[in-house]
């Protein structure tokens, strides 16, 4: 799953990575390490601009709420729920469909976190002892140190109790597409830990790498077979993880301190 990442790349970087044509200086987002559901977060998206004469897609880079919210539902509660849709069923959930056929965009991160059960933890876990076992967090990111391009859905959702001039009137959401972990060795992997990313988790956020960038972008392509073939996984060994300070786990920390190796896990592990 994703559920944190860390987002540090200012708009220029980005502009330079993706081509980006269009964006708004006053939609600038301070450097976020520990970027949480429900968050502003940026978004490279291929869209027409909004009462422009030319209707050819423009590649923006625009601020969207993390947590998808469908066109359909009648409050955006649950937002917070949708943060991940899985590359396997992304296709024919309601939630996702009309997304995933019109609305498709890269989420940009440095990489992102996920949590191991010490084995010490669980022991105490199974039996009874404590509720609430302690995890250690791993950071995982492309081992070139290149951006990690999430593969992300957005939508629009329109609050009926506000009038069209309202600033919030209209929301704009999105969520990350996940798939299965790969089980093929880590490029870099730590000393002590885990050898694979499935060893951390069952699943991951899907990297688009720069060839499908486009085409995953390109608004014209709608038909959902075609598109199931780019959420095929990236070639293995492009990935390395790294244990982290517990501090991350906690969402009011944010700092570039949360992104440093540590020599060991803080927690037993299960490795």
């Amino acid at each position: 799953m994703c559920g944190r990442y860390a987002s540090s790349r200012g708009p220029e970087d980005l502009a330079g990575i993706f081509e980006i044509e269009k964006w708004e200086p006053e939609e600038t987002l301070e450097p976020d390490y520990n970027v949480a559901p429900t968050k502003e977060v940026y978004a490279v998206l291929d869209r027409p601009l909004k009462d422009a004469a030319d209707p050819r897609p423009v590649r923006q880079l625009r601020r969207l709420k993390w947590g998808l919210v469908p066109s359909w539902s009648k409050t955006p509660e649950g937002g917070a729920r949708m943060i991940n849709a899985r590359a396997e069923t992304v296709h024919e959930k309601p939630s996702y469909r009309r997304a995933f056929a019109a609305r498709r965009c890269i989420l940009p991160a440095d990489g992102y976190y996920e949590w191991v059960t010490g084995t010490q933890e669980r022991e105490l876990e199974v039996g009874g002892k404590k509720k609430r076992p302690r995890k250690q967090p791993y950071f995982v990111l492309p081992a070139d140190g290149s951006v990690f391009a999430m593969a992300g859905l957005y939508e629009f959702w329109r609050d009926g109790t506000l009038p069209d001039d309202h600033p919030r009137a209209w929301w704009v959401t999105c969520s990350v597409i996940t798939t299965e972990a790969e089980r093929t060795p880590l490029a870099v992997a730590p000393a002590e830990g885990p050898h694979s990313l499935a060893d951390i988790h069952p699943r991951m956020p899907l990297m688009l790498t720069p060839d499908r960038w486009d085409a995953w972008l390109d608004p014209s392509r709608t038909d959902p077979d075609g598109l199931r073939e780019l959420l095929d996984p990236p070639p293995h060994g492009l990935m390395r993880a790294y244990p982290v300070s517990t501090a991350v786990s906690n969402v009011r920390n944010g700092g570039p301190e949360l992104l440093k190796e540590l020599e060991a896990p803080e927690v037993g592990t299960l490795f």
